[in-house]
């Protein structure tokens, strides 16, 4: 696989583990098993059945996790730290003819990276919807992470130069949002004014 591609299968990976973990790692095992998707040296154990059975497993205990009240929130806070391994390993294990240094960096900062802003942003809307709705709506956002998390790993595995610009543009318009935020946060602060 291009190199380049490659490089957006990982970003689109790595998108979807900020949604759920180990749906992407689901689809990555079985895309691999099927001969679709190359996996990197040291990654190859991501191809195996028993690896397909334990993200399968995974996955549906993660799945119903987020359905129950309350225990969503639980789930979401021990989920940040591994959404950012599993973007990382995502990224790491799709890019199969890089430099091992590079391959590593672009793991860690692209990969985690990239999970890390669609986990938090995710975290931060369950909250909204927890705060305005006292949890009710929280099963709909549920199904609704759990529909990007399963297209984004298919589009990217599919489509992974499609994959990686449609979460580029995502980053860019979260990255104008807060900024924006921020500003007018700023203009409305109190303590900016003269006394």
């Amino acid at each position: 696989m291009d190199t380049f591609l490659s490089i957006c299968l990982g970003i689109g990976l790595a998108a979807a583990t900020g949604f759920r973990i180990f749906i992407p790692l689901l689809a990555l095992s079985i895309a691999s098993i099927y001969g679709f998707i190359p996996l990197s040296e040291n990654f190859q154990w991501i191809g195996t059945y028993p690896a397909l059975i334990v993200f399968a497993t995974a996955s549906i205990v993660e799945i119903g996790a987020y359905y129950i009240p309350w225990f969503d929130h639980i789930i979401d806070f021990i989920t940040a730290p591994a959404a950012l391994i599993a973007g990382a390993v995502v990224m790491a294990s799709s890019i199969t003819e890089i430099n091992p240094l590079l391959k590593w960096t672009l793991a860690i900062i692209a990969g985690s990276g990239t999970a890390a802003i669609f986990h938090g942003a995710t975290s931060i809307m369950r909250g909204a919807s927890t705060a305005t709705t006292g949890g009710l709506a929280n099963p709909l956002f549920a199904t609704t992470e759990l529909g990007a998390a399963s297209i984004l790993s298919l589009l990217a595995i599919a489509l992974p130069l499609i994959a990686g610009i449609i979460i580029l543009l995502l980053v860019a318009a979260s990255a104008k949002k807060i900024i924006k935020r921020l500003r007018r946060n700023k203009s409305e602060d109190p303590s900016d004014s003269p006394d």
